[in-house]
């Protein structure tokens, strides 16, 4: 199909282009950026006047619920979630049911997205054989079925010496590690420690559970030379962790979530099982310090953290309602009010749009194979993935508009910026309001 995109404001953080212009996109590729000749006949035409052309986003934490939580979020429910949020890119976890851990599964969840015809899926694979973390999975076969990076997901590793042999293994193959940095024992409380959950009767997550489980995650990576990718860092002292690692050199990189770049613990209210999430939100100055790690460069990404969760499962009582909230729709538009937040909403907007789209591509590397030169960047030759959105536009979240089938988010009732107007990826027309 022959797309012509056109008066929209094209923007590439990767690249620093800014500029009103059209995009020519045919046979799933970008033809021309700015200026499109004459002669080309487009079979369709998006008119973005007013609207800003960048490419499409790229979420590096999305729980699609399958195989094995079908009742809590279906594969079409949230690859259509993500088209309306201009997400054209989804690294998925492998903490189904069963789990990641064999490259039939792998193959099987990538054949059934690619025929939906929706975002790129880009499963990672489990560390360890069913995330119990005793025995490590195949990575080299998993890489060749579609994986582009192992982790155990929530389930920490009891054993430092399988997480130095599954690093050990990683680093003689240029395969990352995903983990999320939490100390078994200190992480099982429900609700980050502190002065709110002391009052709320709350069993309390402390920084420790995150900076332990940092402390050991560097050393490992000094005597093995893997590369890591450190998900959803949650605290003031793990941000200045990763800052000091980057400094003396280590191939680490890692990500934020939306509800922990915006919210902290008092958004619990009373007892809001909305905002029960893992990682736990934290206090303000933990949201103050990633918010600023986030502008500089320390964290590299913005993810969503998409978890749809069933209805049930969230109306119990707090402690006993499942951690998780849906993102996917509301990953831009909270990236947007990110940058109105920081004072001068035009000069951080390039930085806004970079850690939702050049800056995960950039983690992801050499795993996107072919695709890396283009994915999360404009670029004539390039994959046509990209969006097209309205940034003065406003909408509400309410849960009966969202397209997933996870509707609990501690968003609701939330007026953000920015709405999504198209979504193509690879040259085709995903979504279009």
């Amino acid at each position: 199909m022959k797309i012509l995109i056109q008066n929209g404001r094209l923007i590439d953080p990767a690249s620093g282009l800014d500029q009103v212009g059209d995009v020519a996109v045919a046979s799933g590729r970008i033809i021309s950026l700015g200026r499109v000749a004459p002669e080309f006949t487009p079979d369709r035409r998006i008119d973005a006047s007013g609207c800003i052309v960048m490419p499409g986003l790229v979420d590096l934490a999305v729980r699609l619920r399958e195989p094995g939580y079908e009742h809590e979020g279906m594969l079409e429910s949230e690859m259509d979630a993500a088209v309306a949020g201009g997400v054209t890119s989804v690294v998925c976890l492998p903490d189904t049911d069963p789990v990641l851990d064999e490259p039939g599964l792998v193959e099987m969840l990538k054949f059934r997205a690619e025929k939906l015809r929706g975002a790129r899926l880009f499963p990672l694979g489990a560390l360890t054989r069913g995330l119990a973390g005793e025995v490590l999975t195949e990575m080299a076969e998993l890489t060749e079925s579609g994986c582009v990076g192992f982790t155990q997901a929530e389930v920490p590793l009891s054993s430092t010496q399988v997480l130095q042999r599954a690093l050990q293994y990683a680093a003689t193959y240029g395969y990352t590690v995903w983990l999320r940095p939490q100390e078994l024992y200190l992480g099982k409380g429900v609700a980050a420690s502190g002065p709110l959950a002391t009052r709320l009767g709350l069993s309390g997550v402390p920084v420790a559970a995150e900076t332990i489980a940092l402390h050991t995650i560097f050393e490992l990576m000094k005597t093995t030379g893997a590369r890591v990718h450190l998900c959803r860092i949650s605290s003031a002292a793990g941000v200045e962790l990763v800052r000091q690692a980057k400094a003396a050199g280590l191939a680490v990189s890692c990500d934020v979530s939306i509800n922990s770049l915006h919210l902290t613990d008092v958004d619990i209210g009373y007892f809001d099982s909305r905002a029960r999430l893992t990682p736990p939100l934290r206090q303000q100055r933990d949201r103050d310090a990633i918010r600023a790690a986030l502008g500089d460069g320390t964290v590299d990404a913005l993810v969503s953290d998409h978890t749809p969760v069933d209805e049930d499962a969230k109306t119990l009582p707090f402690a006993e309602a499942e951690p998780g909230a849906t993102g996917l729709e509301l990953l831009l538009s909270l990236a947007l009010k990110w940058a109105e937040d920081s004072g001068d909403a035009a000069k951080a907007l390039p930085r806004a749009l970079a850690v939702v789209t050049s800056a995960p591509a950039q983690v992801l590397g050499s795993a996107l194979g072919t695709l890396q030169a283009s994915i999360g960047r404009l670029v004539e030759g390039g994959v046509a993935d990209l969006c097209v959105f309205d940034p003065q536009a406003r909408w509400t979240v309410q849960a009966d508009t969202l397209r997933s089938q996870g509707k609990h988010t501690p968003f609701s009732g939330y007026e953000l910026p920015g709405q999504v107007r198209a979504t193509v990826v690879a040259g085709q027309v995903a979504f279009e309001v």
